[in-house]
């Protein structure tokens, strides 16, 4: 998947509520819900239910260390 199809997909998911699994270092896995809120040219930003912010970088999506789960 090419990084223009990912901001595509992201867009789409702009402002809905999604489920989200990201693999973080040591085979750690986080599962998470929010709303993507923020579109940057480089990162996009996800607003947890407890008001905390997360951001992630398109590339995240393209090495699949984030998925975006509906």
């Amino acid at each position: 998947m090419m990084i223009e199809n990912i901001k595509k997909v992201v867009r789409e998911n702009q402002g809905v509520e999604c489920s989200f699994r990201f693999h973080g270092t040591r085979n750690q896995i986080d599962e998470f819900q929010g709303v993507i809120t923020d579109l940057y040219p480089a990162i996009f930003t996800i607003l947890l239910d407890n008001k905390k912010i997360k951001t992630f970088s398109y590339s995240d999506i393209l090495t699949q260390s984030l998925e975006i789960l509906h």
